[in-house]
C-alpha cells in the first residue's frame, strides 16, 4: 500500500503597513540657549594629537572669533542648532514617563534634517571653565536668550500619537535640555517647551 503523503500546510505572515505621519512642532526657550560647535581648529588639534604630530605652540586667544565657531551657520541664514540634539533629548525624556522604552523610541520618531535654524539673536558670554587635570580656562560661546525653533517630525502613527511626541518634547525641554550647561548636565541653561498649537 503506497505511503500517504502529509499535505504541506503554508503559514502566511502578514505585516502590518507602516504609518508614516509628520507633524511640526514649535520649541520656545525657557532659559538661555548656549552654543558649542567644535571649531575646525579645535578638530584639527585633535586629529594631530591622534596622528602622533609634533606639538605647536599655543595661539593667542581671540575672543571674537572663538564666540564666532561656537555657532552653527544655517544654509538659509542666520544660525542653526543640531536637530539630533532634540531627538536625543527626546528621547532621554522616556526615562520620565511610563509606557515608552527609549529603545522604541529611537526607531519611532525622526527630526528631519541636520539643523533646525534658531529665531532669536545671539550673543557673545565669557564663562570660567574647569578643563583636564583641573586647570581653569575662558570659553567665549554665542548664547540666545530669547530662542526658538521648528521641528519637522515624522513618526510611526502605529506606535506614538501626536500627544505623546507633544509630551516627550516637554517633559525634554525640562528635565534634559539641549546645548551647554543643560538640566541633564546639571545646568539650567537650554531648557524649553512645546508652544501650544492653535
Amino acid at each position: 500500500m503506497p505511503a500517504v503523503k502529509a499535505q504541506e500546510k503554508t503559514t502566511v505572515i502578514e505585516i502590518p503597513k507602516i504609518q508614516i505621519s509628520q507633524m511640526e512642532i514649535v520649541l520656545v526657550g525657557d532659559s538661555s540657549l548656549v552654543s558649542h560647535k567644535w571649531s575646525d581648529k579645535a578638530k584639527k588639534m585633535m586629529l594631530g594629537k591622534q596622528m602622533k604630530e609634533a606639538k605647536t605652540a599655543k595661539e593667542a586667544k581671540d575672543p571674537h572669533q572663538d564666540y564666532l565657531d561656537s555657532l552653527y551657520e544655517h544654509p538659509d541664514g542666520g544660525y542653526g542648532f543640531p536637530t539630533i540634539a532634540f531627538k536625543a533629548a527626546a528621547i532621554k525624556a522616556c526615562r520620565f514617563t511610563d509606557g515608552v522604552k527609549m529603545t522604541e523610541a529611537r526607531g519611532a520618531f525622526h527630526v528631519v534634517g541636520d539643523l533646525a535654524k534658531v529665531e532669536g539673536e545671539p550673543n557673545m558670554r565669557e564663562d570660567m571653565v574647569r578643563i583636564a587635570m583641573g586647570t581653569a580656562d575662558i570659553r567665549y560661546r554665542g548664547e540666545f536668550k530669547q530662542w526658538k525653533v521648528r521641528l519637522l517630525v515624522r513618526y510611526n502613527a502605529s506606535v506614538l500619537s501626536p500627544a505623546q511626541i507633544y509630551n516627550l518634547f516637554n517633559l525634554a525641554g525640562f528635565g534634559v535640555g539641549v546645548g551647554e550647561g543643560r538640566p541633564e548636565k546639571n545646568g539650567s541653561w537650554g531648557m524649553f517647551h512645546v508652544e501650544a498649537s492653535e
